[in-house]
Protein backbone atom coordinates (compact mmCIF):
# COMPACT_ATOMS: atom_id res chain seq x y z
CA UNK A 1 0.00 0.00 0.00
CA UNK A 2 1.58 3.31 -0.99
CA UNK A 3 2.08 5.28 1.98
CA UNK A 4 -0.43 8.32 2.58
CA UNK A 5 1.84 11.07 2.95
CA UNK A 6 3.22 10.54 -0.57
CA UNK A 7 -0.22 10.10 -2.44
CA UNK A 8 -1.01 12.87 -5.00
CA UNK A 9 -3.17 13.85 -7.73
CA UNK A 10 -1.68 16.26 -9.98
CA UNK A 11 -4.26 19.18 -10.54
CA UNK A 12 -4.53 17.56 -14.42
CA UNK A 13 -5.94 14.86 -12.57
CA UNK A 14 -8.13 16.19 -10.47
CA UNK A 15 -9.50 18.31 -13.21
CA UNK A 16 -10.14 15.61 -15.43
CA UNK A 17 -11.99 13.93 -12.45
CA UNK A 18 -13.81 17.26 -12.17
CA UNK A 19 -14.93 17.42 -15.90
CA UNK A 20 -12.42 20.36 -15.73
CA UNK A 21 -13.84 23.58 -18.03
CA UNK A 22 -16.99 21.24 -18.39
CA UNK A 23 -20.11 20.50 -16.52
CA UNK A 24 -18.99 17.22 -14.35
CA UNK A 25 -20.32 15.27 -12.36
CA UNK A 26 -24.14 16.24 -13.41
CA UNK A 27 -23.46 20.08 -11.89
CA UNK A 28 -24.29 22.95 -13.90
CA UNK A 29 -22.49 26.33 -14.76
CA UNK A 30 -24.78 28.53 -13.95
CA UNK A 31 -22.93 31.05 -11.82
CA UNK A 32 -21.29 34.69 -13.72
CA UNK A 33 -19.13 37.30 -12.38
CA UNK A 34 -21.14 39.62 -10.76
CA UNK A 35 -23.27 36.43 -8.83
CA UNK A 36 -19.83 34.57 -7.54
CA UNK A 37 -19.21 38.65 -6.10
CA UNK A 38 -22.68 37.93 -4.52
CA UNK A 39 -22.02 35.08 -3.68
CA UNK A 40 -18.50 35.85 -1.84
CA UNK A 41 -19.81 39.12 0.11
CA UNK A 42 -22.96 36.95 1.37
CA UNK A 43 -20.63 33.93 2.86
CA UNK A 44 -18.29 36.55 4.25
CA UNK A 45 -20.87 39.65 5.93
CA UNK A 46 -22.82 38.34 8.31
CA UNK A 47 -22.61 37.22 12.21
CA UNK A 48 -18.88 38.43 12.12
CA UNK A 49 -20.05 41.99 11.66
CA UNK A 50 -23.22 41.98 12.85
CA UNK A 51 -22.73 40.43 16.05
CA UNK A 52 -18.91 39.50 16.22
CA UNK A 53 -17.86 43.65 16.06
CA UNK A 54 -18.77 43.98 19.54
CA UNK A 55 -16.13 41.14 20.57
CA UNK A 56 -13.53 42.71 18.65
CA UNK A 57 -14.13 46.25 20.21
CA UNK A 58 -14.01 44.53 23.60
CA UNK A 59 -9.94 43.45 22.41
CA UNK A 60 -8.87 46.55 20.95
CA UNK A 61 -11.31 49.62 21.91
CA UNK A 62 -10.64 51.86 18.98
CA UNK A 63 -7.77 50.76 17.35
CA UNK A 64 -10.35 47.53 16.54
CA UNK A 65 -10.75 49.26 13.09
CA UNK A 66 -6.58 48.38 12.92
CA UNK A 67 -7.40 45.03 14.16
CA UNK A 68 -9.80 45.08 10.71
CA UNK A 69 -6.87 45.51 8.83
CA UNK A 70 -4.32 43.54 10.39
CA UNK A 71 -7.00 40.54 9.46
CA UNK A 72 -7.31 41.73 5.90
CA UNK A 73 -3.57 42.21 5.33
CA UNK A 74 -3.80 38.24 6.48
CA UNK A 75 -6.71 37.43 4.11
CA UNK A 76 -5.37 39.55 0.66
CA UNK A 77 -1.87 37.48 1.05
CA UNK A 78 -3.94 34.52 1.22
CA UNK A 79 -6.73 35.62 -1.57
CA UNK A 80 -3.59 36.15 -4.18
CA UNK A 81 -2.84 32.48 -3.62
CA UNK A 82 -6.39 31.51 -3.58
CA UNK A 83 -6.62 33.85 -7.14
CA UNK A 84 -3.64 31.52 -8.34
CA UNK A 85 -4.67 28.01 -7.03
CA UNK A 86 -8.70 28.46 -7.81
CA UNK A 87 -8.05 29.98 -11.49
CA UNK A 88 -5.49 26.88 -12.21
CA UNK A 89 -7.29 24.04 -10.65
CA UNK A 90 -10.96 25.50 -10.72
CA UNK A 91 -13.04 22.25 -8.86
CA UNK A 92 -15.59 21.96 -5.72
CA UNK A 93 -12.79 21.02 -3.35
CA UNK A 94 -11.04 24.34 -2.71
CA UNK A 95 -8.30 24.38 -0.14
CA UNK A 96 -8.72 20.32 0.09
CA UNK A 97 -7.79 19.52 -3.79
CA UNK A 98 -4.97 22.57 -3.39
CA UNK A 99 -3.61 20.43 -0.66
CA UNK A 100 -3.99 17.10 -2.37
CA UNK A 101 -2.42 18.32 -5.73
CA UNK A 102 0.62 19.36 -3.41
CA UNK A 103 0.81 17.75 0.05
CA UNK A 104 -0.10 14.89 -0.42
CA UNK A 105 -3.48 12.86 0.67
CA UNK A 106 -3.06 12.93 4.41
CA UNK A 107 -2.69 16.91 4.41
CA UNK A 108 -5.48 16.94 2.00
CA UNK A 109 -7.89 14.96 4.73
CA UNK A 110 -6.53 17.54 7.59
CA UNK A 111 -6.99 20.46 5.40
CA UNK A 112 -10.89 19.02 4.64
CA UNK A 113 -11.50 17.90 7.84
CA UNK A 114 -9.89 21.26 8.86
CA UNK A 115 -12.67 22.85 6.47
CA UNK A 116 -15.42 20.82 8.20
CA UNK A 117 -14.69 23.03 11.35
CA UNK A 118 -14.88 26.20 9.29
CA UNK A 119 -17.66 26.15 7.03
CA UNK A 120 -19.82 23.27 9.36
CA UNK A 121 -19.20 24.87 12.61
CA UNK A 122 -19.56 29.08 11.81
CA UNK A 123 -22.81 27.62 10.21
CA UNK A 124 -24.22 26.74 13.91
CA UNK A 125 -22.36 30.17 15.33
CA UNK A 126 -24.00 32.08 12.40
CA UNK A 127 -27.15 30.82 12.63
CA UNK A 128 -27.58 31.34 16.79
CA UNK A 129 -26.59 35.29 15.69
CA UNK A 130 -29.54 35.01 13.23
CA UNK A 131 -31.39 34.15 16.47
CA UNK A 132 -30.06 37.26 18.20
CA UNK A 133 -31.45 39.49 15.62
CA UNK A 134 -35.11 37.76 14.91
CA UNK A 135 -35.89 39.02 18.59
CA UNK A 136 -34.78 42.37 17.99
CA UNK A 137 -36.07 42.97 14.80
CA UNK A 138 -39.73 41.35 16.35
CA UNK A 139 -39.33 43.09 18.87
CA UNK A 140 -38.57 46.43 17.05
CA UNK A 141 -42.06 45.29 14.41
CA UNK A 142 -44.24 43.77 17.40
CA UNK A 143 -42.96 44.48 20.56
CA UNK A 144 -42.81 40.86 21.50
CA UNK A 145 -39.86 38.46 21.57
CA UNK A 146 -39.40 34.96 21.67
CA UNK A 147 -39.29 32.62 24.90
CA UNK A 148 -35.17 32.85 25.91
CA UNK A 149 -36.29 29.10 26.44
CA UNK A 150 -36.79 28.93 22.40
CA UNK A 151 -34.51 31.45 21.35
CA UNK A 152 -31.26 30.42 23.02
CA UNK A 153 -28.82 27.65 23.80
CA UNK A 154 -28.42 26.30 27.47
CA UNK A 155 -24.88 27.97 27.96
CA UNK A 156 -26.81 31.43 27.02
CA UNK A 157 -29.68 31.19 29.40
CA UNK A 158 -32.50 29.34 26.86
CA UNK A 159 -33.22 25.45 26.38
CA UNK A 160 -33.53 25.04 22.53
CA UNK A 161 -32.50 27.97 19.97
CA UNK A 162 -35.39 27.04 17.27
CA UNK A 163 -34.78 30.00 14.87
CA UNK A 164 -31.14 29.07 14.56
CA UNK A 165 -32.44 25.11 13.13
CA UNK A 166 -35.21 26.81 11.05
CA UNK A 167 -32.47 29.50 9.25
CA UNK A 168 -30.37 26.27 8.28
CA UNK A 169 -33.73 23.84 7.28
CA UNK A 170 -34.47 26.71 5.08
CA UNK A 171 -30.87 27.05 3.49
CA UNK A 172 -31.30 23.56 3.29
CA UNK A 173 -34.14 23.94 1.33
CA UNK A 174 -33.39 26.41 -1.19
CA UNK A 175 -29.87 24.82 -2.07
CA UNK A 176 -31.53 21.56 -3.16
CA UNK A 177 -33.80 23.21 -5.09
CA UNK A 178 -30.91 24.39 -7.54
CA UNK A 179 -27.60 26.40 -7.77
CA UNK A 180 -29.68 29.16 -10.22
CA UNK A 181 -31.89 29.63 -7.38
CA UNK A 182 -29.43 29.91 -4.58
CA UNK A 183 -27.09 32.06 -6.59
CA UNK A 184 -30.45 34.34 -7.30
CA UNK A 185 -31.31 34.65 -3.39
CA UNK A 186 -28.00 35.05 -2.14
CA UNK A 187 -27.34 38.34 -4.92
CA UNK A 188 -30.44 39.80 -3.96
CA UNK A 189 -29.52 38.80 -0.18
CA UNK A 190 -25.92 40.19 -0.52
CA UNK A 191 -26.81 43.66 -2.32
CA UNK A 192 -29.82 44.12 0.52
CA UNK A 193 -26.97 43.94 3.27
CA UNK A 194 -24.82 46.25 1.93
CA UNK A 195 -27.32 49.24 1.08
CA UNK A 196 -28.19 48.69 5.51
CA UNK A 197 -24.55 49.05 5.84
CA UNK A 198 -23.62 52.02 4.14
CA UNK A 199 -27.15 53.55 5.93
CA UNK A 200 -25.90 52.05 9.28
CA UNK A 201 -22.61 54.22 8.32
CA UNK A 202 -24.49 57.20 6.99
CA UNK A 203 -26.28 57.09 10.65
CA UNK A 204 -23.34 56.59 12.87
CA UNK A 205 -20.85 59.45 11.10
CA UNK A 206 -23.85 61.74 11.53
CA UNK A 207 -23.30 61.60 15.23
CA UNK A 208 -19.27 61.03 14.91
CA UNK A 209 -17.74 62.60 18.33
CA UNK A 210 -13.56 62.55 17.51
CA UNK A 211 -13.54 62.27 21.45
CA UNK A 212 -14.54 58.70 21.47
CA UNK A 213 -11.03 57.47 19.61
CA UNK A 214 -9.53 57.62 22.83
CA UNK A 215 -7.87 56.25 24.37
CA UNK A 216 -6.90 54.78 20.90
CA UNK A 217 -5.01 51.57 21.54
CA UNK A 218 -5.24 51.02 25.51
CA UNK A 219 -4.63 47.76 25.44
CA UNK A 220 -1.57 48.23 23.22
CA UNK A 221 -0.72 45.80 20.39
CA UNK A 222 -1.45 42.79 22.47
CA UNK A 223 -5.05 44.14 22.75
CA UNK A 224 -5.02 44.91 18.68
CA UNK A 225 -3.69 41.61 17.75
CA UNK A 226 -6.40 39.73 20.18
CA UNK A 227 -8.83 42.29 18.27
CA UNK A 228 -7.38 41.12 14.93
CA UNK A 229 -8.03 37.19 15.78
CA UNK A 230 -11.80 37.93 16.69
CA UNK A 231 -11.83 39.91 13.90
CA UNK A 232 -10.99 37.65 11.35
CA UNK A 233 -13.86 35.41 11.84
CA UNK A 234 -16.00 38.46 10.19
CA UNK A 235 -13.45 37.40 6.97
CA UNK A 236 -14.30 33.37 6.93
CA UNK A 237 -16.03 32.08 3.63
CA UNK A 238 -14.30 34.39 1.01
CA UNK A 239 -12.56 31.03 0.36
CA UNK A 240 -15.95 29.59 -0.32
CA UNK A 241 -15.59 31.21 -3.95
CA UNK A 242 -13.36 28.38 -5.02
CA UNK A 243 -15.70 25.90 -4.13
CA UNK A 244 -17.72 26.95 -7.00
CA UNK A 245 -15.09 25.95 -9.41
CA UNK A 246 -17.34 22.92 -11.49
CA UNK A 247 -20.37 25.50 -11.27
CA UNK A 248 -18.77 28.87 -12.67
CA UNK A 249 -18.87 30.20 -16.39
CA UNK A 250 -15.31 30.64 -17.23
CA UNK A 251 -14.35 29.50 -13.77
CA UNK A 252 -10.45 30.22 -14.85
CA UNK A 253 -11.37 34.20 -14.86
CA UNK A 254 -13.95 34.99 -13.11
CA UNK A 255 -12.79 32.76 -9.60
CA UNK A 256 -9.57 35.23 -9.37
CA UNK A 257 -11.33 38.29 -10.05
CA UNK A 258 -14.33 37.71 -7.37
CA UNK A 259 -11.80 36.54 -4.03
CA UNK A 260 -9.86 40.25 -4.90
CA UNK A 261 -13.22 42.27 -5.22
CA UNK A 262 -14.74 40.68 -2.38
CA UNK A 263 -11.70 41.49 -0.13
CA UNK A 264 -11.78 44.56 -1.03
CA UNK A 265 -15.21 45.61 -0.44
CA UNK A 266 -15.43 43.67 2.65
CA UNK A 267 -12.22 45.40 4.25
CA UNK A 268 -13.92 48.91 2.98
CA UNK A 269 -17.05 48.39 4.37
CA UNK A 270 -15.88 46.68 7.72
CA UNK A 271 -13.70 49.58 8.45
CA UNK A 272 -16.06 52.44 7.86
CA UNK A 273 -18.68 50.30 9.91
CA UNK A 274 -16.83 49.62 12.98
CA UNK A 275 -15.43 53.51 12.66
CA UNK A 276 -18.94 54.71 13.03
CA UNK A 277 -20.04 52.49 15.63
CA UNK A 278 -17.69 53.91 18.18
CA UNK A 279 -17.19 57.05 16.70
CA UNK A 280 -21.16 57.19 17.69
CA UNK A 281 -21.52 56.63 21.15
CA UNK A 282 -17.63 54.81 21.77
CA UNK A 283 -16.13 51.64 22.35
CA UNK A 284 -17.44 50.92 25.80
CA UNK A 285 -20.81 51.14 25.01
CA UNK A 286 -20.72 49.07 21.81
CA UNK A 287 -18.24 46.16 23.41
CA UNK A 288 -19.73 42.83 24.27
CA UNK A 289 -23.64 43.76 23.77
CA UNK A 290 -25.34 41.54 21.60
CA UNK A 291 -27.05 43.02 18.46
CA UNK A 292 -24.80 46.07 18.59
CA UNK A 293 -25.09 48.34 15.22
CA UNK A 294 -28.84 48.35 16.28
CA UNK A 295 -28.17 49.63 19.41
CA UNK A 296 -25.99 52.79 17.91
CA UNK A 297 -29.12 52.85 15.72
CA UNK A 298 -31.50 53.21 18.28
CA UNK A 299 -29.54 55.77 20.62
CA UNK A 300 -28.36 57.54 17.65
CA UNK A 301 -31.75 58.22 16.00
CA UNK A 302 -33.75 58.18 19.49
CA UNK A 303 -35.76 55.83 17.83
CA UNK A 304 -36.45 51.42 17.84
CA UNK A 305 -37.38 52.04 13.71
CA UNK A 306 -33.73 52.56 12.69
CA UNK A 307 -32.52 49.75 15.56
CA UNK A 308 -35.40 47.52 13.18
CA UNK A 309 -34.19 48.30 9.89
CA UNK A 310 -30.60 47.07 10.96
CA UNK A 311 -32.05 44.23 12.37
CA UNK A 312 -33.83 43.44 9.25
CA UNK A 313 -30.61 43.87 7.56
CA UNK A 314 -28.81 41.77 9.99
CA UNK A 315 -31.51 38.67 9.49
CA UNK A 316 -31.28 39.32 5.93
CA UNK A 317 -27.40 38.81 5.81
CA UNK A 318 -26.64 36.07 8.38
CA UNK A 319 -29.15 34.33 6.99
CA UNK A 320 -27.31 34.55 3.43
CA UNK A 321 -24.12 33.48 4.99
CA UNK A 322 -25.60 30.13 6.48
CA UNK A 323 -26.83 29.86 2.67
CA UNK A 324 -23.57 30.19 1.39
CA UNK A 325 -21.62 28.50 3.74
CA UNK A 326 -23.23 25.74 3.54
CA UNK A 327 -23.04 25.58 0.09
CA UNK A 328 -19.27 25.44 0.73
CA UNK A 329 -19.32 22.62 3.18
CA UNK A 330 -21.70 20.40 0.84
CA UNK A 331 -19.11 20.90 -1.99
CA UNK A 332 -15.91 19.84 -0.19
CA UNK A 333 -17.59 16.88 1.15
CA UNK A 334 -18.40 16.09 -2.68
CA UNK A 335 -14.64 16.41 -3.55
CA UNK A 336 -13.88 14.12 -0.23
CA UNK A 337 -16.33 11.69 -1.40
CA UNK A 338 -15.37 11.37 -4.74
CA UNK A 339 -11.62 10.07 -3.11
CA UNK A 340 -13.29 8.24 -1.35
CA UNK A 341 -12.56 9.62 2.03
CA UNK A 342 -15.79 10.06 3.30
CA UNK A 343 -19.00 7.83 2.25
CA UNK A 344 -20.42 8.09 -1.36
CA UNK A 345 -23.04 9.17 -0.50
CA UNK A 346 -21.74 12.37 -0.34
CA UNK A 347 -20.92 12.83 -3.60
CA UNK A 348 -24.78 12.09 -5.56
CA UNK A 349 -26.09 14.39 -7.67
CA UNK A 350 -29.76 14.66 -8.22
CA UNK A 351 -30.52 14.45 -12.40
CA UNK A 352 -33.57 16.44 -11.46
CA UNK A 353 -31.95 19.32 -9.23
CA UNK A 354 -27.96 19.04 -10.45
CA UNK A 355 -27.83 19.62 -6.53
CA UNK A 356 -25.80 16.83 -3.82
CA UNK A 357 -29.74 16.34 -1.77
CA UNK A 358 -28.63 13.98 0.30
CA UNK A 359 -25.21 15.35 1.26
CA UNK A 360 -27.04 18.74 1.92
CA UNK A 361 -29.65 17.58 4.34
CA UNK A 362 -27.06 15.22 6.13
CA UNK A 363 -24.96 18.46 6.66
CA UNK A 364 -28.45 20.76 7.64
CA UNK A 365 -29.17 17.64 10.01
CA UNK A 366 -25.53 17.88 11.74
CA UNK A 367 -25.02 21.04 12.25
CA UNK A 368 -28.36 21.96 13.22
CA UNK A 369 -27.97 20.29 16.53
CA UNK A 370 -24.65 22.67 17.92
CA UNK A 371 -26.85 25.68 16.78
CA UNK A 372 -29.37 24.90 18.70
CA UNK A 373 -27.58 24.28 22.01
CA UNK A 374 -24.30 25.71 22.01
CA UNK A 375 -23.72 29.36 22.48
CA UNK A 376 -21.88 31.38 19.96
CA UNK A 377 -18.38 31.99 22.02
CA UNK A 378 -17.88 28.69 22.05
CA UNK A 379 -16.70 27.89 18.57
CA UNK A 380 -15.60 31.47 17.21
CA UNK A 381 -12.22 30.52 18.49
CA UNK A 382 -12.20 27.32 17.36
CA UNK A 383 -13.43 28.16 14.00
CA UNK A 384 -11.01 30.91 13.70
CA UNK A 385 -8.15 28.93 14.11
CA UNK A 386 -8.90 26.04 11.67
CA UNK A 387 -9.20 28.82 9.29
CA UNK A 388 -6.03 29.87 9.61
CA UNK A 389 -4.04 26.74 9.25
CA UNK A 390 -5.99 26.43 6.34
CA UNK A 391 -4.83 29.01 4.68
CA UNK A 392 -1.20 28.97 5.86
CA UNK A 393 -1.58 25.28 4.26
CA UNK A 394 -2.76 27.20 0.80
CA UNK A 395 -0.16 29.94 0.93
CA UNK A 396 2.31 26.76 0.97
CA UNK A 397 0.74 24.86 -1.78
CA UNK A 398 1.10 27.45 -4.05
CA UNK A 399 4.66 27.44 -3.48
CA UNK A 400 4.80 23.59 -3.66
CA UNK A 401 2.83 23.60 -6.95
CA UNK A 402 4.76 26.65 -8.65
CA UNK A 403 8.10 24.53 -8.00
CA UNK A 404 6.48 21.30 -9.36
CA UNK A 405 4.00 22.07 -12.19
CA UNK A 406 5.22 25.17 -13.47
CA UNK A 407 3.78 24.34 -17.13
CA UNK A 408 -0.01 24.44 -14.92
CA UNK A 409 -1.92 27.55 -16.64
CA UNK A 410 -2.80 30.46 -14.34
CA UNK A 411 -4.79 32.75 -15.04
CA UNK A 412 -3.58 35.03 -11.94
CA UNK A 413 -0.08 35.25 -10.41
CA UNK A 414 0.50 35.60 -6.96
CA UNK A 415 2.54 39.02 -7.01
CA UNK A 416 5.81 39.22 -5.45
CA UNK A 417 6.08 35.82 -5.30
CA UNK A 418 7.37 34.05 -3.17
CA UNK A 419 6.88 36.71 -0.55
CA UNK A 420 3.37 37.25 -0.74
CA UNK A 421 3.00 33.92 0.66
CA UNK A 422 5.84 33.57 2.92
CA UNK A 423 4.29 36.56 4.36
CA UNK A 424 0.46 35.19 4.31
CA UNK A 425 1.94 31.97 6.42
CA UNK A 426 3.34 34.44 8.47
CA UNK A 427 0.50 36.48 9.44
CA UNK A 428 -1.70 33.28 9.27
CA UNK A 429 0.80 32.10 12.36
CA UNK A 430 0.56 35.12 14.05
CA UNK A 431 -3.38 35.69 14.27
CA UNK A 432 -2.83 31.98 15.73
CA UNK A 433 -0.86 32.82 18.51
CA UNK A 434 -3.19 35.57 19.51
CA UNK A 435 -6.04 33.00 19.95
CA UNK A 436 -4.34 31.78 23.25
CA UNK A 437 -3.55 28.10 24.40
CA UNK A 438 -6.29 27.10 25.41
CA UNK A 439 -7.82 27.55 21.83
CA UNK A 440 -4.46 25.35 20.38
CA UNK A 441 -5.12 22.82 22.93
CA UNK A 442 -8.68 22.42 21.64
CA UNK A 443 -7.18 22.86 18.18
CA UNK A 444 -4.87 20.14 18.68
CA UNK A 445 -6.88 17.77 19.83
CA UNK A 446 -9.68 18.42 17.00
CA UNK A 447 -6.43 17.50 15.06
CA UNK A 448 -5.72 14.37 16.56
CA UNK A 449 -9.51 13.22 16.23
CA UNK A 450 -9.42 13.90 12.44
CA UNK A 451 -6.14 11.77 11.83
CA UNK A 452 -7.53 8.99 13.64
CA UNK A 453 -10.52 9.03 11.58
CA UNK A 454 -7.79 9.22 8.27
CA UNK A 455 -5.93 6.30 10.04
CA UNK A 456 -9.34 4.40 10.27
CA UNK A 457 -11.60 4.88 7.28
CA UNK A 458 -9.55 7.26 4.63
CA UNK A 459 -6.78 5.87 4.37
CA UNK A 460 -8.40 2.30 3.39
CA UNK A 461 -10.82 3.53 1.42
CA UNK A 462 -9.04 5.97 -0.98
CA UNK A 463 -9.66 5.80 -4.28
CA UNK A 464 -6.15 5.95 -5.35
CA UNK A 465 -5.83 2.43 -3.42
CA UNK A 466 -9.52 0.89 -3.79
CA UNK A 467 -9.53 1.73 -7.55
CA UNK A 468 -6.49 2.80 -9.07
CA UNK A 469 -7.89 1.89 -12.73
CA UNK A 470 -10.64 4.64 -11.65
CA UNK A 471 -8.46 7.67 -10.77
CA UNK A 472 -7.32 8.15 -14.37
CA UNK A 473 -3.39 8.71 -13.44
CA UNK A 474 -0.98 6.70 -11.24
CA UNK A 475 -0.50 7.51 -7.79
CA UNK A 476 2.36 10.66 -7.87
CA UNK A 477 4.99 10.24 -5.47
CA UNK A 478 5.66 13.44 -3.04
CA UNK A 479 9.28 15.25 -3.20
Amino acid sequence: MTPSASRIKTPQQLLAESGADLEGHGLKRTMGLFQLVCFGVGAIVGTGIFVGLSDSVAEAGPAVVISFVLAAITCIFTAFSFAELGGAIPVSGSSYSFAYASLGERAAFLVGWCLLLEYGVSVSAVAVGWSQYLNELLESLTGWQLPAALSAGPGDGGVVNVPAVVVIALAATLLVRGVRESAGATAAMAILKIGILVVFCAVGFSAFRAGHLSPFAEHGMSGITAGASVAFFSYIGFDAITTAGEEVRNPRRNIPIAILICIGLVTLLYCAVALSAIGALGADAVADRPAALSLVVDQVTGSSVGGGIIAFGAVVAIASVVLAVMYGQTRVLMSMSRDGLVPRVFERVSPKSATPVANTWIVAAVFAVPAAFASLDVVVDLTTIGTLAVMAVVNLAVMVLRRRNPELPRSFRVPLFPLSPILGIGFCLYLIWGTGWTTWLQFAGFLVVGTLVYAVYGRRRSRLVTAPSEGAAPVRQAG
